[in-house]
């Protein structure tokens, strides 16, 4: 429903033109990655059930939503599509903006256009024809191409499939002059010309589809070879893997889609009707720049750094915090320049989940190698559809003397911690970030995150162990004896010590004192922790969820989760940290951390969370979340059906935006 409530945004007219089109962007690309990740599980459920064997009670992917999720999202698919064409298209066109859509080239455009066919695209076509014993093709993951039936002179019957270039061109072409502006699809470009390319021959059919791929990659769970040399060779594989979907325009008929579909050896199954254009996320490169039609600026804040000092003898004394993207990323790319060259600092060590394509913080590390520091960096290979990236920069920074840690393939390492050692006399001082999101200042620039800058020896300490045992490259077991006092860590204890959390406020609401949980996730699925919730709504524990996407918790039931509300917001920016909030009698305690409480996270992946120590911190947080779950603008409740119920503000009530909120108070007081 995540996807649902974005394309509600989409449709919202208190939302600037281009930035609904943007969440039409979104919304296209979202959907892409659900047939290439969600799909797939369910389908390969279904398969399990149709021979009789059992998946458990709790897994959500069970067979029986597979139907489900296909029916709504052809209904959220014509829902795409009528906002599109019966609102955006009609605003564009007041703003003397005309985007063709599913209509003949203009006569005034098709010179234009024809000389750029000629002069930029004709050299990027590749027509492949099927059949008569033509080689095998095989059309790569959501890329554009056109099924094309041709009679020759001869009057036999060819299909052939030609791409659509748009991952080498630009999808749109623009002319302008005294009328406005004209914006052209490449796609109806080509249609317009295809007699140029099939000389002599009669096209009798031409549609656009596309083939989704599933994204798994198959890796062994114990692999004793070089971890990047065996996720390099399944990365040349995933665009060609099991097809999850053939999407195609309206309209071909029946005879040729299933001969096409038979001779490229996909499953009828997965045949799916869509619209005439495809990658329809390609809207957000839309040429349409007008700062009237996009959201108002909010630059970044600068944060009181100190000027003609360390930033590491700043944090000597005093914790900070900050939240992008309201706040500068500055202070966490400061913090990995000083650790790369100041003279006193001795080690570092990192862990790099989704690193920036031009990754200043990278380059960083590979400037402390050389500058003879030593530094370790846990480079998670498996992050999905950043492998190749990923590997791309561990090899930059292994040649550069970087010793680098890859994780085993049965366990991701999606914690978010870095820890710098520095000389300071006769001992060694510690520095350290922990973060809900990724060191990436590319994602950091809409992304909410929180990154805590600290000195605490009682958390950094705890972090060092989790280098020790990162450096192993092995699974956990028993005997590895590593307790964690502070820090929660799964695969260890962070299960666990949830549940104590939530215990503490069943007992405490059990005697009558103040209880209270609020948490706020991008995904809740883990359905022990779920039950765990339950359990503490049944004994009175008001309990406050907000919920960026997949959420298992039904709130608002009578006898088991009356006290429990679910928010989702939606807004400028993605909602991405993840805080926990344990009123503990009106002495909270806070964490904050890297860990959804979904399967993934707590029982295949190495997450870390961490308490928030420094008062005025743990103050910023709690104003944060309570600020959130008072938004009656860009929130909207989730209910016992799983739907999206907008908030409305009561009579008197003021409108709360959240996040211009959060913006304003930091621009104003340096403090939510």
């Amino acid at each position: 429903m995540f996807n649902r409530r974005v394309l509600e945004e989409a449709e919202r007219d208190s939302v600037p033109l281009m930035e609904r089109i943007r969440f039409l962007s979104i919304y296209s690309s979202n959907l892409d990655e659900f047939y290439r990740v969600r799909i797939p599980v369910m389908r390969a459920f279904n398969v399990l059930e149709e021979k009789g064997k059992s998946i458990g009670a709790d897994h959500y992917s069970t067979a029986s939503n597979l139907y489900k999720a296909q029916q709504e999202v052809a209904e959220q698919q014509q829902k795409f599509g009528s906002i599109l064409r019966d609102k955006l298209l009609p605003l564009l066109n007041k703003e003397k903006i005309k985007l063709f859509y599913n209509e003949s080239l203009p006569p005034f455009m098709q010179t234009a256009a024809t000389s750029w066919f000629f002069n930029e695209v004709l050299g990027y076509l590749q027509p492949q024809h099927l059949g008569n014993g033509s080689p095998d093709f095989y059309p790569e993951n959501n890329k554009l191409y056109f099924l094309i039936f041709l009679r020759p002179d001869d009057g036999t019957e060819k299909i052939v499939i030609l791409n659509i270039p748009s991952d080498k061109l630009p999808r749109f072409y623009t002319l302008t002059n005294a009328d406005g502006r004209f914006i052209l699809f490449l796609d109806d470009i080509i249609r317009y010309n295809l007699d140029k390319l099939f000389p002599g021959e009669t096209v009798n059919g031409c549609f656009s589809f596309k083939i989704t791929r599933d994204a798994e990659l198959d890796l062994k769970d114990e692999y004793e070879g070089d971890t990047a040399d065996l996720i390099e060779k399944q990365l040349s594989k995933r665009d060609l893997g099991l097809a999850t979907r053939f999407l195609h325009q309206p309209g071909i008929p029946l005879r040729y889609l299933h001969t096409a579909a038979r001779q490229l050896g996909l499953d009828d199954n997965g045949i799916v009707e869509g619209g005439i254009y495809h990658n329809l996320k390609d809207l957000s490169a839309l040429p349409v720049k007008d700062a009237a039609l996009q959201y108002d600026k909010w630059p970044a804040l600068n944060t009181q750094l100190p000027v003609n000092s360390f930033l590491l003898d700043h944090l000597k004394e005093k914790d900070m915090i900050v939240h992008t993207p309201y706040q500068s990323y500055s202070p966490v790319l400061r913090f990995f320049n000083e650790a790369a060259t100041h003279p006193d600092v001795t080690e570092i060590y990192v862990t790099l989940y989704r690193i920036a394509n031009d990754s200043r913080i990278a380059n960083a590390l590979i400037s402390a190698a050389k500058n003879g520091k030593k530094v370790k960096v846990l480079v998670e290979l498996k992050a999905r559809f950043d492998e190749a990236n990923n590997i791309k920069w561990a090899k930059r920074m292994k040649a550069a003397g970087v010793e680098i840690i890859y994780s085993v393939t049965a366990l991701k390492v999606h914690a978010k911690v870095a820890l710098v050692k520095r000389r300071e006399g006769l001992r060694e001082q510690y520095y350290g970030l922990l973060a809900t999101g990724n060191f990436n200042e590319g994602t950091a620039a809409f992304y909410t995150d929180h990154i805590l800058m600290t000195s605490s020896p009682k958390l950094l300490r705890e972090m060092e162990l989790i280098f020790i045992f990162l450096a192993k490259r092995k699974k956990p077991v028993q005997a590895d004896h590593i307790s964690f006092e502070h820090l929660l860590v799964s695969q260890f204890n962070l299960q666990t010590r949830f549940f104590e959390l939530i215990d503490r406020e069943i007992a405490n609401a059990g005697k009558g004192l103040p209880a209270g949980i609020t948490i706020k996730l991008n995904n809740l699925e883990e359905r022990k922790l779920i039950s765990k919730l339950y359990e503490a709504s049944i004994a009175g524990v008001k309990i406050s969820l907000i919920v960026r996407s997949i959420c298992c918790v039904v709130a608002g039931i009578k006898g088991l989760s009356e006290n429990i509300t679910v928010t989702r917001i939606v807004d400028r920016y993605l909602e991405h940290g993840r805080i926990f909030i344990f009123n503990n009698n009106n002495d909270p305690e806070v964490f904050m951390g890297s860990a959804d409480w979904m399967n993934r996270n707590i029982y295949r992946r190495i997450e870390v969370c961490f308490p928030v120590y420094n008062q005025e911190i743990k103050k910023q947080i709690i104003a944060i979340t309570q600020l959130q779950l008072r938004d009656n603008t860009q929130a909207v409740w989730i209910d016992s059906e799983m739907n999206n119920v907008p908030k409305h503000s009561s009579k008197g009530e003021q409108p709360v935006q959240s996040q211009k909120e959060i913006y304003n108070n930091l621009a104003t007081n340096g403090t939510v």
